[in-house]
Formats: structure tokens, C-alpha cells, sequence
């Protein structure tokens, strides 16, 4: 019979590390309630300011429920991972943090935004900008083969820091099994995010969530699949998009010409602050790579869209 577990919410690990010591043993079939923290790890709280930002304790960033050992797990299995339910615990945080994200060398300064996720299946950024609550989990992985203190960030073919903004309720990831239990972790939570997470946060938050575990035994795969419980954009496709633009032999570089154009496309047209366009690119904005394969000249584009447009009050 499966059985149902309940993570305690007092454990948790900072690194990836083969070392750690499981703190559930489950089998497969089994379901697991986890009470995630937010990356920072309560650093962050609904009264902080800015300031807070320039004094994290980085040793604290990325706390993971887990490690959770599946019993009979070994290399060359999968582990998938269904999203039962999952859901925020009404409020989180976006910030820009000096030296990260994919416009580093343009916002130099902190800077924070405090939602209120607590008011249905939206959230505001201004009175007439209303961003989809879509709960997921930026953090999900089995433990790296040999790590020891190995950074949350970045991801590998074990998973991890996917921020795969896809993995959301109804959805179930696959993950290739590389130590034996798979010890699996997941944290990071998000309310929104869009595709790129451009400014390096979603909205951070702390996370509710169930989690059904099957082992496939001898299914290999290279790195992390996953399949969704219904369309990609449900949320926003009644109404248009806007798209900005990247086009060069670089797709790092495209990608922030594309936001960079739509940062000035949100201020000019929305009469946005540049750290509010930024953020909000973060938080709703999909990059794509629309071309890769002429003659070395790709596109990147970033798509806005227009459904969280509403009418001021």
C-alpha cells in the first residue's frame, strides 16, 4: 500500500552532497508533503527593505528539503516526480541583487518588491498590472554522482536549479538516478516566473506542496524530462503578445538585447520604472529561441503577455 509522509519542516541542507544523510526513506509510489522555506531562507520577511539584500548570508541561500531516499533507487533508474498540489503560503519577494542576472552590468543597485499572494490567483505589480499565480518548485534534483558541498546553483543532468516554470501542478518530472536512494531535494519555490527569469529571482516564495514518487527501473534517460498537465500559457492566451527581439551570433548576448528591448518598451509604454520593467521581464516575460539554425545569425525573442494588462481602478 502507499503511504503518505509528511517532511519535517525543521530539516533542510544548503548543498548538494552525497554525504548528507536522508531524512525520509519512502518507496516508490509513496507521496511526501513538503513545507518549503524561501530561498533565502527567512532572511527575507513581508517588512524587509532593499538593505536586506546587501546583507544576505549566502551560506544560508538555497535551502532544500530532503535529501529523501527511494528504496531500490540506483544509477541507470528514473524517478519521476508528480506535482499532486502546491501552493504558496501568501506572500513572496522579487528582487534585483547586485552582480547576478542576465542585465547585471545595467542594475547595480538592490533592489525589492514584496507580493501579497494572498488575494486569489493573481498578484499585482501596480493596480493595473496582474501577474498569474503559478506555483513550482525552481529546485528539483537527485543527488549528484560523488558530490560533496556541490552549490545548489548551477543545474546538471541530475536537475536541480531547473527553474522550469512548466513544473507545475498536474505536471511530472523525470529525473536519471545517479546515486543509490537518488536522495532527492526540491526547494526554491516560485508563485511566478517567467521563462529566462531574467533578474535572477521569480517571485521567491515559501511553498506548500505533495509529491507522488514511482520508480522506473531501468529506464535511462541523459538529463531531466518532463511532461505537463495541460497547456503551457493557460493563464494569459486570451489575449495578444508583445515580442522584443535579439539578433546576432550569440545567443547570450540576443537574449539580452531582447530584454533590454523590452525593458524600454514596458517603461515608455507602461510608464514603468527601468527596475520595475526588469523585474516584471523576470516575472512574465518568456524568452524563445525563435532561430538557431541560419547560418550563425540567431534570434532571441522575449514575449510580454498582454492578458496582465488590466484596467486601473
Amino acid at each position: 500500500m502507499a503511504r503518505t509522509h509528511y517532511f519535517p519542516s525543521d530539516k533542510v541542507h544548503f548543498t548538494w552532497d552525497v554525504g548528507h544523510e536522508p531524512v525520509l526513506a519512502i518507496d516508490s509510489g509513496d507521496t511526501v508533503i513538503v513545507e518549503t522555506r524561501d530561498v533565502s531562507d527567512n532572511q527575507i520577511t513581508p517588512s524587509s527593505d532593499a538593505s536586506v539584500i546587501t546583507t544576505l548570508n549566502w551560506d544560508r541561500v538555497y535551502p532544500l528539503a530532503g535529501p529523501i531516499h527511494v528504496n531500490g533507487a540506483e544509477p541507470g533508474d528514473t524517478l519521476a516526480v508528480e506535482i499532486l498540489d502546491i501552493h504558496t503560503r501568501g506572500w513572496g519577494w522579487t528582487a534585483i541583487i547586485p552582480g547576478f542576472g542576465l542585465l547585471a552590468e545595467d542594475f547595480k543597485e538592490p533592489y525589492l518588491r514584496i507580493f501579497d499572494l494572498s488575494q486569489g490567483d493573481v498578484t499585482y505589480l501596480r493596480e493595473d498590472i496582474a501577474i498569474p499565480i503559478e506555483p513550482f518548485f525552481g529546485t528539483m534534483g537527485v543527488c549528484p554522482a560523488g558530490a560533496r558541498a556541490q552549490p545548489v546553483m548551477p543545474p546538471g543532468t541530475f536537475g536541480g536549479n531547473m527553474d522550469t516554470r512548466q513544473l507545475t501542478r498536474g505536471a511530472t518530472l523525470y529525473l536519471p538516478v545517479q546515486v543509490p536512494g537518488a536522495l532527492f531535494s526540491c526547494g526554491d519555490a516560485h508563485a511566478a516566473q517567467g521563462d529566462g527569469e531574467v533578474c535572477v529571482t521569480g517571485i521567491e516564495a515559501p511553498m506548500y506542496a505533495a509529491l507522488r514518487f514511482t520508480l522506473h527501473k531501468g529506464r535511462r534517460i541523459p538529463s531531466p524530462q518532463f511532461v505537463t498537465g495541460g497547456p503551457l500559457t493557460p493563464r494569459v492566451n486570451h489575449a495578444g503578445w508583445y515580442g522584443t527581439t535579439g539578433v546576432g551570433p550569440d545567443l547570450m548576448q540576443a537574449a539580452k538585447d531582447a530584454v533590454r528591448s523590452m525593458v524600454v518598451h514596458l517603461t515608455e509604454t507602461y510608464g514603468l520604472s527601468a527596475e520595475d520593467a526588469y523585474v516584471l521581464s523576470s516575472l512574465v516575460v518568456d524568452l524563445k529561441i525563435s532561430e538557431i539554425v541560419d547560418a550563425g545569425q540567431y534570434i532571441v525573442s522575449a514575449l510580454l503577455p498582454l492578458a496582465i494588462f488590466r484596467q486601473a481602478k
